[in-house]
């Protein structure tokens, strides 16, 4: 079979997929984060939130584990994030037997209004400052809180990174955090799937097919944060971001 007799018998939906996901993973290799939340904005376009939060997972978790590294310093964040890590187990399994998969209208309105809270609390530059003293009982809470904003919508940012960029963490030590708050979710996204019916082996199938073009886009931000700036970058794609959001919650 030709080059384009192979790519004539790839699915449509593959090939938009494919490029979701190699576009969500350059975004996360520039800034660090936004592969979950870039990949069901684009992918809750064109098919059911949750089949899209079904595609999300192998991508997400590989990537999210390759942000976690070096694991030496895992332990000891593991420490500090342990309560906020079983709260986000909590959330998602009350919010998958409570809410059930990502599905219907109502979802894709909470993920369009939950692409709207991130981007424009990112584009005010709103800060918020956190004690060491709160965080034992604060951390538990916002990690219940991103469960359940992850059973509903498969977008696991909000309130999760907000929470984390204000413990006033080292860039590197942010870095780590977020990854491991993100594998966490996703394993947690991925049972509220399962329970729910809605992520099957041959779902493990399909997302495994998109991991290579996330990898690919990954490498490629990497590659591109040394040479624009960061800062610029998640602007626009906050603006980008906040457009998405509206655009779902009006339609």
């Amino acid at each position: 079979m030709g080059v384009s007799e192979w790519s004539a018998a790839l699915p449509s939906w593959l090939w938009m997929a494919m490029g979701v996901f190699m576009l969500a993973g350059l975004v996360k290799g520039v800034v660090g984060l936004g592969l979950p939340t870039v990949a069901m904005g684009l992918l809750a376009l064109r098919m059911p939130p949750a089949e899209a939060a079904a595609l999300l997972v192998v991508p997400s978790l590989v990537t999210n584990i390759w942000q976690m590294l070096p694991m030496t310093s895992l332990p000891a964040l593991l420490r500090r994030m342990g309560p906020m890590q079983i709260g986000i187990c909590a959330g998602t399994v009350v919010g998958a037997l409570m809410i059930g998969a990502p599905a219907g209208a109502w979802a894709t309105v909470a993920l369009g209004v939950a692409l709207i809270v991130y981007a424009g609390w990112a584009l005010l530059g709103a800060q918020w400052r956190i004690a060491v003293a709160q965080e034992r009982w604060l951390g538990p809470v916002v990690g219940s809180v991103t469960g359940l904003v992850t059973s509903a919508t498969g977008v696991f940012v909000v309130p999760a990174v907000p929470y984390l960029q204000a413990l006033s963490m080292q860039r590197d030590e942010l870095i780590q955090a977020m990854g491991l708050c993100f594998t966490v979710s996703t394993l947690a996204l991925a049972a509220g799937l399962a329970w729910n019916g809605s992520f099957t082996t041959g779902d493990v199938g399909r997302s495994a097919l998109l991991l290579a073009p996330a990898l690919i886009g990954m490498q490629l931000g990497t590659w591109l944060r040394a040479r624009l700036s960061p800062l610029w970058f998640k602007r626009c794609l906050m603006v980008g971001l906040l457009l998405l959001g509206v655009s779902m919650v009006v339609r």
